[in-house]
C-alpha cells in the first residue's frame, strides 16, 4: 500500500485541511493548526489516511484530543455520510454471503485500506454534538460481536433533531447508507 503522498500534493491536503480547521473553531476549542500539522508532518502514512478521507468526500477534521495519548482525533465531518464510501455493505463476511448484486466493498473493509476506523455509536453521537450529520443519509457504526453473530450490524442517522441508532442485516446496502472514520494523529 503506498503511504507517501507527492509533495503538491501534501501541501494542497494541507491548505484544505488548515481551511477547514480555521473554518470550523467550534469542533476543537483550545488546540492550535500549527501542532496538528506537525504531528501530520511526522506520519506520512496518517498523512495519507487523511488524503483518503478526504478523496472520498469526508472533509476530515480535529475534533478533540485523546486525553490519555495527547493524540488528535480526526473525524470524517462531511454533512452526510461521504459520497465515497456509500453503497456498501458492512464486511468482508457480509460481502462474500451475497450471491448475486455485490457492492463493491464493505465498510470495513474500505476503513482498513485507507488506515482508519468506523466511528462506535459513542463516538457518532459526539459529532453530533458538533454539529448536523446524516439528516439525508446513514452511517455504519463499529457493531458489537454478539450482534454481528448473528447477521446483523448497527447503523447511526440524524431525524427530527434526534440521533437514532438502528440494525440492519450486515449484508445489506443502499445509495444514501456508507461510514464515517476517525483517525488519530
Amino acid at each position: 500500500m503506498k503511504t507517501m503522498l507527492p509533495p503538491k500534493q501534501r501541501e494542497a491536503l494541507f491548505r484544505t485541511l488548515q481551511a477547514r480547521f480555521e473554518e470550523n473553531v467550534n469542533r476543537h476549542q483550545g488546540l492550535a493548526w500549527a501542532e496538528v500539522k506537525a504531528r501530520l508532518e511526522a506520519d506520512a502514512a496518517k498523512l495519507w489516511s487523511l488524503n483518503e478521507m478526504e478523496k472520498t468526500g469526508g472533509e476530515p477534521d480535529v475534533v478533540g484530543r485523546d486525553k490519555k495519548t495527547g493524540e488528535y482525533v480526526v473525524y470524517d465531518c462531511s454533512a452526510e455520510s461521504p459520497e465515497g464510501r456509500r453503497s456498501v455493505c458492512f464486511d468482508r463476511q457480509a460481502l462474500e454471503s451475497r450471491q448475486e448484486h455485490k457492492p463493491r466493498n464493505s465498510a470495513l473493509g474500505m476503513a482498513a485500506s485507507m488506515g482508519i476506523e468506523l466511528l462506535t455509536e459513542d463516538e457518532y453521537r459526539a459529532l453530533q454534538k458538533l454539529g448536523e450529520f446524516d439528516t439525508k443519509t446513514s452511517s455504519w457504526v463499529q457493531t458489537p460481536a454478539e450482534i454481528r453473530k448473528r447477521g446483523g450490524a448497527l447503523f447511526c442517522d440524524r431525524r427530527y433533531d434526534h440521533v437514532f441508532t438502528y440494525h440492519n442485516g450486515a449484508e445489506s446496502y443502499y445509495a444514501a447508507r456508507g461510514f464515517r472514520g476517525s483517525l488519530k494523529v
